[in-house]
């Protein structure tokens, strides 16, 4: 049974920092239509790859900084800022969603680039307020996914809860020079994933950084545990939409995946 009044979720393959200044990149352009073709969500709580830290956090202040988690890229990137209020009130919400698990609603994180760089893109007038979730790295795949599940009730008011990280992360086999064919590996495990969206198999992507592809694929959790978030959120009657489905280098893919896409403005 469709819902339509649900907030679609997303999840975003997220890619360098430096797609905040390359405007003709084709990713930029995707969350850029994406991002118009959306409802305007009340709020957004992005679940990124970069706050990956012992406890489950919420940021609940007014302005969350931007922070700059990278280095030895142009000034131009450190100096950027995406100005855009938070929403103690979501923190709080969210918090009660994710009972009896402790959660700290805090001043002392903001919103790290795997958020900011995709954010000002799809919603660049930065006038939705944005708190980010934590990922407690002492948590298994599993209970990953079952704090997503909790926040289910969000899509229903009018949050859009939003992952970013990417389904292949490993920049050590990442060819820079754009020459290199696609690696076999770590398209198979895309593949892979995509596929249990499609046929609704959360086991499967519950369990995927068990795959042996996983080793070369994901070597660490950080940027795809926010993949089952939004995998939590699916409905039965979800279909996934699948967009900018490339693998940069072999090393870093930037599929993104939409839930709820009948909702998304023509």
């Amino acid at each position: 049974m469709s819902h339509p009044d649900r907030m679609p979720a997303v999840f975003f393959g997220h890619g360098s920092p430096m797609t905040a200044f390359e405007p003709d990149n084709p990713y930029v352009a995707a969350w850029r239509d994406l991002g118009r073709r959306l409802p305007r969500p009340k709020a957004i709580l992005v679940i990124s790859g970069h706050w990956y830290a012992p406890g489950v956090a919420v940021t609940a202040m007014d302005r969350p900084p931007t922070i700059h988690d990278f280095y030895g890229f142009p000034e131009q990137l450190y100096r950027f800022r995406y100005e855009v209020p938070g929403s103690p009130r979501l923190a709080a919400r969210a918090a009660e969603l994710l009972a009896p698990v402790q959660v700290a609603q805090t001043d002392r994180w903001g919103l790290d680039h795997g958020a900011w760089t995709v954010l000002m893109h799809a919603f660049p007038d930065a006038d939705v307020p944005v708190v980010q979730l934590s990922l407690d790295r002492r948590l298994t795949p599993a209970e990953h996914y079952a704090l997503g599940a909790r926040l289910k009730p969000l899509r229903d008011e009018g949050v859009l809860v939003m992952g970013t990280g990417n389904i292949v992360h490993n920049l050590r086999i990442y060819d820079r020079s754009g020459q290199a064919p696609p690696n076999p590996v770590a398209e198979g495990f895309r593949r892979k994933v995509t596929a249990a969206f499609r046929e609704h198999d959360h086991a499967a992507l519950i369990g995927a950084l068990d795959d042996p592809d996983a080793r070369l694929a994901a070597p660490t959790p950080d940027h795809f545990l926010p993949v089952l978030y939004v995998a939590a959120l699916q409905g039965e009657d979800e279909s996934p939409q699948f967009i900018t489905e490339v693998t940069e280098g072999g090393g870093v893919d930037m599929t993104t995946v939409v839930l709820g896409a009948e909702r998304l403005a023509a």
